[in-house]
């Protein structure tokens, strides 16, 4: 399966965590979530955590680069 990326730039809180939960719930098992803020940042690792995901964070500017892999 490719890797699925989901662009969360821009929106606010749970959004970037229901965004990541839909694609986990296709059955991705490597995706990469774009945010652009902290909190984003903790949520979408807590909740990946709670799906059996590792999370990596990198930054790129202004941007969070989560890689999450099962």
């Amino acid at each position: 399966m490719d890797k699925i990326i989901v662009d969360a730039r821009g929106c606010a809180c749970p959004e970037p965590v229901l965004k990541t939960k839909r694609a986990v719930a296709s059955g991705a098992e490597v995706l990469t979530v774009l945010v652009d803020n902290n909190t984003a940042v903790e949520n979408v690792k807590r909740f990946a955590a709670s799906k059996g995901y590792q999370a990596d964070v990198t930054q790129e500017g202004g941007d969070f680069h989560i890689e999450l892999k099962k």
